[in-house]
C-alpha cells in the first residue's frame, strides 16, 4: 500500500496491514482445493509460515507483529538516496529507498547500547542460508554465550544468521557487520544482539528478492534518527545476549535441522 504524498509521518509509522492471512487471500470456487491452514492462527499478512530450500519456517505469531512491528510500505521521510538501505538503531527499523520515492519498512534488532556500526557502508554481497562464525572480539568478550560456538554452524535452520545475510563492507573490507534474519522473535524491535541488524526470517526473505548487490547502506545517528523519527526514537529495550535453539520454534520440523539447504528451491519472489 502507498500512501499520498499528504500523509504524515506519524501516519507512516501506523499504517494498517491486513490483519489476517484468510482476509487477503484470493477466493475459491468449488474446484479449487483447499490449502493446508496453519493450526496455530490466522497469520498477520506476509508472516505466515514459509518453505524454502527444503525447510518448513515457521510462522510469526501475531504478538510479536503489534503495532509498527511489522514490514510496511509508503512514502520514504529519510535522508539516505534512493536505491538504499537506510537502518535506525535508535527506532529500530530498516528502509529500503526505492527510486520512486517510497520504501518498504521492516522492523529490526540492533546490537546493545555501544555495539552498533553507524555512519555508511555498503552491502557487497548477499547469501541464502549462510553459515556463522563468532567473532574474535564475541569470543574474547562473552565466552559464555559464543564458546561453544567457536568452530561455527552451517546453513541450516541453527544458523543465527538465519534464512538470509546481507554483508556490509566500508572502504573494501569486511565490517563484519550483518543485517540477516534471525529465530529470536522477541529481539525484533529490541536491543540485544551483539551488534547486527536482525529481521524477522520472512522479512529478510522479502528483503533479499528485493535488491541486488552492491548497494549502499546508512546507519543513522541518534541526530539522524531524532530529526526524521522522533516519535519512533528509543523504541523498545534493551536484552541480554542469548542463542535461540531452533529446536524451541521448529517443533516437528527439528529432525532437519541438520540437512544442507537445497538452494535450487528456495522461495520465489514474495509480494
Amino acid at each position: 500500500m502507498i500512501l499520498p504524498n499528504d500523509i504524515s509521518r506519524r501516519a507512516f509509522g501506523a499504517m494498517v496491514l491486513c490483519s489476517t492471512a484468510a482476509a487477503c487471500a484470493p477466493q475459491m470456487d468449488d474446484t479449487t482445493p483447499a490449502p493446508e491452514l496453519p493450526a496455530q492462527e490466522d497469520w498477520v499478512e506476509g508472516y505466515a509460515p514459509i518453505f524454502d530450500a527444503g525447510y518448513n519456517l515457521p510462522g510469526i505469531p501475531s504478538e510479536f507483529l503489534q503495532g509498527v512491528n511489522r514490514r510496511m510500505s509508503g512514502i520514504y521521510q529519510g535522508e539516505a538516496p534512493p536505491n538504499s538501505l537506510d537502518v535506525d538503531p535508535y527506532a529500530k527499523f530498516l528502509y529500503h529507498v526505492k527510486a520512486d520515492g517510497t520504501a518498504t519498512r521492516y522492523p529490526v534488532g540492533v546490537g546493545r547500547a555501544g555495539r552498533s556500526i553507524r555512519g555508511r557502508a555498503t552491502m557487497q554481497f548477499k547469501r541464502a542460508w549462510p553459515s556463522w562464525t563468532p567473532t574474535q572480539n564475541m569470543l574474547r568478550t562473552e565466552p559464555e554465550v559464543y564458546g561453544e560456538f567457536r568452530g561455527g554452524i552451517p546453513g541450516g535452520l541453527r544458523s543465527p544468521l538465519g534464512a538470509r545475510a546481507l554483508y556490509l563492507f566500508r572502504n573494501g573490507r569486511d565490517t563484519y557487520y550483518r543485517i540477516h534474519g534471525t529465530n529470536d522473535l522477541q529481539s525484533i524491535g529490541n536491543s540485544g544482539s551483539a551488534g547486527c541488524i536482525r529481521l524477522f526470517n520472512q522479512d529478510i526473505i522479502h528483503l533479499y528478492n528485493q535488491i541486488e548487490a552492491p548497494m549502499p547502506v546508512l546507519i543513522r545517528s541518534p541526530e539522524e534518527s531524532l530529526r526524521v523519527d522522533p516519535e519512533n526514537y528509543g523504541r523498545g529495550v534493551e536484552l541480554p545476549p542469548k542463542m535461540i535453539a531452533a529446536e524451541e520454534l521448529i517443533g516437528p520440523d527439528a529432525e532437519a535441522m541438520d540437512r544442507p539447504p537445497d538452494f535450487d528451491a528456495l522461495s520465489p519472489g514474495m509480494i
